[in-house]
Formats: structure tokens, sequence, C-alpha cells
């Protein structure tokens, strides 16, 4: 399965290359709407690695709208100058799943940019416990130990898990959405276990922070390689 691996982390190599072209390109600005940001993005990945396919929905939050989890559909927003935004997108690079998940602030509000910078910061030590637990972590230990990470950096956290397995393209249809497929409280299965054709499982780590009365989300995912 070392092949598999290389594939995923070529595919997410790619898909930081869009990230940061989306910055140079200066998209992210007030003015814009999510969707608008959205459409902006999906051409821009066509245009440097011809990406038309992406596994799930492809996601621009700003504003109250980054308290919100995936499968969550509001209404679409404009951004504001001083406002904080993220991505969650999953590009298919030859049928290699990439899935990416970053925030960013407009202006200099000193919270925002904490939040931008907690989810990394937490993301990271989070894979450093699961680097050192791997072999025994089940998806509610991983879950639990992520809920109180939120806590030491002073935030809640934001959704019902903190991640889900990833593959080869479309995996969701080969491994369903049950909760063992999930970094989930109520997975008591081990995360280094084998999946029922005895191959390794690959996993995406998100950290989703949020300040309900602050009205503002941070969010930060890829893979756990």
């Amino acid at each position: 399965m070392i092949e598999s691996t290389i594939y995923l982390v070529e595919a997410e190599k790619k898909a930081l290359i869009l990230f940061q072209a989306i910055q140079d390109r200066n998209f992210i600005k007030a003015g814009v709407t999510e969707k608008q940001l959205n459409l902006s993005i999906y051409n821009l990945a066509f245009e440097l690695f011809k990406i038309e396919k992406y596994w799930h929905k492809r996601i621009v939050r700003a504003g109250k709208n980054t308290l919100l989890p995936y499968k969550e559909n509001p209404p679409n927003l404009f951004l504001k100058d001083d406002d904080i935004v993220f991505f969650d997108f999953g590009p298919v690079f030859e049928n290699w799943e990439a899935d990416i998940g970053r925030t960013y602030v407009l202006g200099v509000n000193s919270k925002k940019i904490k939040l931008k910078n907690d989810v990394e910061l937490a993301w990271l030590e989070g894979k450093s416990f699961y680097d050192i637990n791997k072999m025994y972590l089940t998806g509610a230990d991983f879950y639990n130990y992520t809920k109180l990470l939120s806590k030491k950096y002073g935030w809640e956290y934001g959704n019902i898990h903190c991640g889900h397995l990833i593959g080869n393209f479309p995996h969701e249809v080969i491994i369903g959405e049950e909760i063992i497929n999930y970094i989930h409280p109520n997975n008591n299965e081990l995360m280094s276990s084998k999946d029922k054709n005895g191959h390794e499982r690959f996993w995406i780590y998100e950290i989703h922070f949020i300040d309900e009365q602050l009205e503002i989300g941070g969010f930060y995912e890829q893979l756990l390689s």
C-alpha cells in the first residue's frame, strides 16, 4: 500500500499548489460572495490542473457561516472587510482524492487571526499525538482528544466528527457512511485496523474550532500521512 500513500500525498501536494495560487491571485477579498469565490476557484483548478471532478461539494464559508460544519447549506454571504473565511475542497487528481481545508483572515482582527493560527497549531499537535499513538487509537479516542484540544486553545469544537477515510475515487461509494469510517465519538474501532479486504486505511484529520458568541469559526484539514 506504499503506492497508495504516494498517490494520496501527490494529490495533496497539487491541492496545496491550488490553494497557494488562490492567495497569489488575490481571490479572497471583500465584496465577492461565497459562490462567486467558489466558482473562481473551480475555474482556477481547471486552468492549472484540468480538474472538473470533486469527490465532495466545494465549500467556501465566510462570517457567521464559518460556525457551520460540512453538512449544512447556509445562505450565500458576501465577504466583508475584516472577515474570516475558510475553504474545504476535495479535488480528484487522476482518480486519487485530496481533501484540504484552510482558513484566511481579511484585515487585522486579533481574535480571528488567533483562530486561524490555532486551528493549524492544533492540527499539528493532533497529528503528533496520532503519530505516537496510532496503533492503539480508536476513532473515539482521537475525537475526544481533539475536543480537549479545542478547550486547550480556548475554543469550542464545531463538528460531530474530526475526520474521515480517504482514498481512490469514489471512496465514499465503496466504504459508505458508517460511523466506523469517521473519527467519531461512537467509533470504537482502531484507526490502524485494515479494511475488509485487508488493505491499509488512510485518514483525513479535521480541526474546526468555533466561538458561538463571536460567530466565527476556523477550519484546517489534510491527510494524516
